[in-house]
Parts: C-alpha cells; structure tokens; sequence
C-alpha cells in the first residue's frame, strides 16, 4: 500500500489533466481512475480519488509492464485492472545486456539528479541521467547536497550548471524542512517529481522530509562508506509519496551504473553547443574526431569547448548508437 493517508484527494491533485481524460472512451465511464503507487513482481496498488487501492490483476497480466505514475482505468466493484492510459512522460534505462527498458517511473513533471559535494560528484554520470531526462520529456533540476562538507560549494554549483543550458541546480539539505521551500517551485499541487542518483547521496532522507507527517512508513535510510562515497541500496522499489502540501515525489533504488541507449535526442539537448555546431563542419557525416574543417575541433581550437566535453559527447553517442536496437524491416532490412 501507498503512504499517503487514507484521506480522499482529488483527480487533478493526482496529477489527472486533459491528456489523460481526452484518452477515455464513451464505455469506460463508470471506470474508475487511479494512479500506480507500487509495482511488485505479483501485485500493484493504486492511488485513487478514494485513497489508496489494492488492485486485482487480470491473469496473465505482466507487472513489468507498469511504472509508479502510471494512470490506469480500474473495475470499481472488484478493483479489477481494466488498462493503462497512454503515457504523458516516461522514465526508463536498458541495463547491460537487456533488450526490453527497464521503467523506471511514468507521467513524471520534474526529475531531481541528486549528487552531493564530495566523490560522488561526477560530471560524466551527470550526463547520463540529464540525458535521461531530456529523452523522456521530464524537466531535470541537480540536486547538491552535503554542501557542508565542501571546502568551495560554489565550485560544485558552477560545474554543475555547465552541464546543461538552463539547467537549475539547488543545494539543499535533505534533512532541513528548508529542502521543503527550496524545492517548492516544482512540487505543486498536482506535480510529480521524481529523485534519481547513487545510493548514500539522500534521497530516500530527501523523501522523507518532502512527506513529512502524511506518510505511514518513512524510507529506510543509509550513511556512506567515506572512502569512496558510496551508499548501501536502501531503496529497494519504486514508490509514490505525497509531498506535504502537494504533489507526489517517486524514489527510485540507487543506479551507479546507467547505460544509456534510445536517447539520440536527449544526448542533442544536453549537448547543445555540439549539436549547433555540427551543421557547420565540412562533412555531412563529420566525426568530429580528425577531419579538416570540423567546427566542433575549431570551436577546441580556440578554448570556447571544453575538450573533456566533447570526448564525454563521443562517448555517450557511440554508446547510445551501439545500444539502441535497429528497427527492421519484414526481411530483415534495416529502417531509416
């Protein structure tokens, strides 16, 4: 079951919009609408107008085919899962090996990237999830904390913003009630915010504190192994919340390795100054790696592109064209 309370809240402060109503059909009236909260290898429960719901699943029926956030039409009388309404924005990552995407949560407004201020700030791994982000539609925000153990909070601030054109960054302390107001402008009524980032860096804190009192069972929480930053997995599964006051947060189990495939847009957006010199170059199919006239190695050349940007591009474009499967055709032919 979901933490929220048992109060009845409304569609839209679910999340409920336009998108989602324009998707029902004349029949599908008396369905009822809600909201996955949890998703179990057998089982899954809901966040209805009610409150919180046990739903029954049709046989055959695979879990795995949901994500927290999803909106789904339910038999009122035996709670029955009739479908799932088209997804608005959805979050998900290919693990090594894995040829289906791994969902990691649906209808999501604002991704939180939280990293703190010591080992575990890391620009490349960054990169990942704001790509992530940017191809699933979701607005992302960095989120830094364990600013207080930072010899210069600022310079973490700094690199951080250069990661992305208009990227917002806010340092906050997952366990002060002023995260509450520092994170307010996205975790309105009917917002949904998702946290993402390595284990030990507070999410599940930073969960807990933007619940405040409406949750049942606070997040199981963990420290650090100092050495190294690295957090024990204390999130084990994808949950909503409500946030006090408003909106939803999902918490999402600890990835520190994320593999990045089916994201050639959201790698164009988070590299932007490449993607708009890339025109430029004299090869239509420049590499940006050694032929004359390139304007990504001009723009090297003259110190307005950070090398180690571009070489974190290279990489993260090769790795997504090498994982992303190639549709085919009937006769095996690939499609363009």
């Amino acid at each position: 079951m979901t933490d929220p309370s048992d109060d009845a809240v409304s569609l839209p402060g679910l999340g409920w919009s336009d998108f989602f109503a324009d998707q029902c059909r004349s029949d599908e009236a008396d369905f009822a609408r809600a909201r996955i909260a949890t998703v179990h290898r057998a089982r899954m429960s809901a966040m209805a107008s009610t409150g919180p719901i046990r739903l029954m699943l049709p046989v055959h029926t695979n879990t795995g085919d949901f994500a927290v956030g999803d909106w789904v039409l339910v038999e009122p009388t035996t709670l029955t899962l009739h479908r799932r309404l088209e997804r608005r924005t959805v979050l998900a990552r290919r693990t090594e090996g894995s040829k289906i995407p791994q969902l990691a949560a649906a209808n999501v407004d604002t991704l939180f990237i939280v990293t703190s201020c010591n080992a575990d700030f890391n620009p490349a791994r960054l990169e990942r999830y704001l790509a992530l982000a940017n191809q699933a539609g979701t607005e992302p925000v960095i989120l830094l904390t364990k600013a207080d153990t930072a010899d210069d909070v600022d310079a973490y601030r700094a690199q951080a913003e250069s990661l992305q054109r208009g990227l917002a960054v806010v340092i906050v302390n997952p366990r002060s009630g002023e995260a509450v107001a520092a994170l307010e402008p996205w975790c309105a009524a009917g917002r949904t915010v998702a946290l993402v980032g390595s284990s030990g860096v507070g999410k599940s804190t930073l969960v807990n504190t933007l619940a405040g009192d409406a949750q049942d069972a606070p997040q199981a929480t963990g420290g650090i192994r100092e050495h190294d930053a690295k957090g024990r997995h204390t999130t084990t599964s994808r949950s909503l919340h409500a946030i006090a006051g408003g909106g939803w947060v999902i918490d999402t189990p600890g990835m520190r390795n994320l593999h990045v495939s089916d994201a050639a847009e959201g790698i164009e957006t988070l590299f932007a100054e490449i993607t708009e010199l890339s025109p430029l170059c004299r090869f239509r199919d420049c590499t940006h790696a050694h032929e004359p006239g390139c304007a990504v190695q001009g723009a090297v050349a003259d110190g307005t592109l950070d090398p180690e940007r571009l070489a974190r591009w290279r990489k993260l474009f090769v790795e997504n064209r090498e994982n992303t499967p190639v549709a085919t055709g009937p006769r095996g032919n690939k499609k363009r």
